[in-house]
This record gives C-alpha cells, sequence and structure tokens, in this order.
C-alpha cells in the first residue's frame, strides 16, 4: 500500500499507515504499479451497492439513492457536461480495508471511500469514474485535471488549503481496542489508563500522544506501561493472550479487524476513540478538491443530502465505522494547523 495513504499528519506519518496495512495482509490485492482507472456506475438506476466485493470487511448493502437536480445544477459547468465524477484514490501499489482495496474479484476497488464517492456521484447525477493510483500521485492527479475529487482518506490541514478545498465527511479518529471479553472502556480522560498495558506503533501520532498521557501521569505518581510489537499480528497476538490490555490506532483499521474476528474466540471491540489532530481539534477527513475549482460546496451539500436522508448512516454501518460519524459535512472547516499538518 502506499505508505502516506493513512498520513494524518506529518509527525503520524508513515509508521501509522504501516500499522494499519499490515492488517490487511492476506486480503488486498496488489493493485499494480502504475494507475488503474474503474469505470464504476451502478446497474440498477436509483441504487448504488456498497460493500461489493469486500471480502467481509463490509456488510454488503443496497442504498437508494438518485439525483437531485437542485444539487447537481451547483456543479460547475465543465463537470456537469462532462456527466461523470472522477473520483481519485491514492491505494496503490496495495490497498487496505475498510478503506480502499482490491476486492475479492481481484480487479473492483471496493471500500469506503471509494463507496462514498459513488454516493455523490449519484446525488449529483454523474456516473463515477474511479481511479487508483500511488498517494503522490493522487495529488498530481487533482492538480492536472485528471481526476476531479479525491475521496482517499484525506485530512483537512491548513496547509493543503493553500492548493485545495475540502468538504469534511468523516472523523479522523484513533481509538483502542481490546479482547471483547474486556470490562474495560476508555471514557476520553488520559487517567483512565492508569495501571493498563498499552501496545503502540513506534514512531507513530498515537505513540507521541500516548507518551503525552504517560508522563502527565508520571507526574501523578500513576503508570501506563507502553509496548511495541513488530507487527500487527503480534500485537493482536498479545492483546488475545492478556500480555497486554488494549492498543492504540487508527480507528478505521480495528474497525475492520473487529469485523474479521466477530464470533470467534479472539473477537475484539474499540472502546472509545481519540481525535487524531488531539484533545484541542476534532480531525477531518475531507473530500479534496483543487482550490477554487467550484467543487467543494456542491460535494458538502450532496454528503449533507445523504447525512440528512440517512443514507450517510447506512454507507458508515456497513463499514463498522458509526463512531467517526459527522453532524454535517462543511466547505473548509478548521484544519489541523501549520505547525502540525
Amino acid at each position: 500500500m502506499s505508505t502516506h495513504f493513512t498520513r494524518r499528519s506529518l509527525i503520524r506519518g508513515i509508521t501509522a499507515a504501516t500499522a494499519v496495512a499490515s492488517l490487511a495482509t492476506g486480503l488486498a490485492a496488489c493493485g499494480g504499479d502504475s494507475d488503474a482507472a474503474t469505470t464504476t456506475d451502478n446497474a440498477k438506476s436509483g441504487e448504488v451497492v456498497v460493500g461489493q466485493v469486500s471480502n467481509g470487511a463490509a456488510t454488503q448493502t443496497a442504498i437508494k439513492v438518485s439525483e437531485v437536480k437542485s444539487l447537481s445544477a451547483e456543479l460547475p459547468a465543465a463537470v456537469r457536461k462532462s456527466g461523470t465524477l472522477k473520483i481519485g484514490i491514492g491505494a496503490l501499489p496495495a490497498g487496505f480495508p475498510p478503506l480502499a482495496f482490491t476486492g475479492s474479484d481481484q480487479k473492483t476497488l471496493t471500500g469506503s471511500e471509494p463507496d462514498l464517492g459513488r454516493l455523490v456521484a449519484a446525488v449529483l447525477g454523474l456516473k463515477s469514474e474511479v481511479q487508483n493510483s500511488t498517494w503522490e500521485n493522487l495529488f498530481v492527479g487533482i492538480d492536472s485535471g485528471k481526476v476531479d475529487v479525491a475521496f482517499s482518506n484525506v485530512t483537512d490541514t491548513e496547509e493543503r488549503k493553500k492548493k485545495y478545498e475540502f468538504a469534511s465527511y468523516r472523523q479522523d479518529n484513533l481509538a483502542f481496542l481490546v479482547p471483547k471479553k474486556s470490562t474495560w472502556n476508555f471514557d476520553g480522560n488520559y487517567e483512565n489508563l492508569a495501571g493498563k498495558t498499552i501496545a503502540v506503533g513506534s514512531g507513530t501520532n498515537q505513540e507521541k500522544i500516548l507518551l503525552e498521557w504517560q508522563a502527565k501521569l508520571a507526574k501523578e505518581g500513576k503508570k501506563v506501561t507502553v509496548k511495541h510489537f513488530q507487527d500487527s499480528n503480534s500485537t493482536f497476538l498479545a492483546l488475545d493472550s492478556g500480555k497486554i490490555d488494549a492498543s492504540f490506532g487508527p480507528n478505521p483499521g480495528f474497525a475492520y479487524h473487529n469485523k474479521q474476528t466477530a464470533g470467534k474466540p479472539n473477537a475484539t471491540r474499540t472502546v472509545g476513540t481519540f481525535s487524531g489532530a488531539g484533545a484541542s481539534l476534532q480531525g477531518l477527513i475531507a473530500a479534496t478538491a483543487k482550490k477554487d475549482s467550484g467543487l467543494a460546496k456542491p460535494l458538502a451539500d450532496a454528503i449533507n443530502y445523504l447525512i440528512k436522508n440517512g443514507q450517510y448512516a447506512q454507507w458508515l454501518k456497513a463499514y463498522n465505522l458509526s463512531n467517526e460519524a459527522v453532524a454535517k459535512s462543511e466547505v473548509n472547516p478548521p484544519g489541523l494547523p501549520l505547525d502540525n499538518s
């Protein structure tokens, strides 16, 4: 996978993505070394099927959605005339569930990100064309006009606003993962961690946050033990054997793991989330278009239509991501500041 696809900030960076990528071992197929475009119009008019060929990463769900002419009228003339929304995904060389990955048919790009793009396109009365690339080429594609918009787990940052405009659609969250049988829950307060042993990826944004909490607890005469493992499989084994109480990492990857282990002896659950931007700001994932393209507002309005009419909740539920819901889509909301973006 692209080691930048799950980048929340420059601090979080490569290792956060690596931690999520390892969750996909054995499921996500390689997408190839060059850009690949897939036109993914829905076979049935007025319906988008999310979670197709997702191989257990989602519950396949047929969602009814049709063009809203008052919203499609907001589109820039060139996009409206083309009849197609070119959606960029930065998931090469290998994607990861549940966000974006090659499906079980070994060719279809599936996942929560391209599926939301398809829903938005339907509301705007456009065909959807999903183009997969590396993370770097995703932004090249936006800059050049090869794609209209990225639905690719892109965090809204003040640095990126210099070149792009945003329509938010999902919270950017970290989470704690525990065995399903565990009675512990994270309540959002770092003091809740006292006496626990927590695994975290080295060099990640979540490690930075956890170490800050560890230092605060130490000043209070309390202790949280921080553990590091070489890969996610080792972390999950430690969790299952009781060597650690919880693992702290990107929420979507844990949502996928919960689905994969449901009903099994090693079943897990998520016990609380925390903003990837830290305590002072809720990080947001946003549809990303070229600055001054005129796309952010119609995209946000289409997302808000899906929120108001229930399709948005259906989409999140299908991917076990309901804990990352936003109340509304905003155009260029406050993003990670320049010193942390």
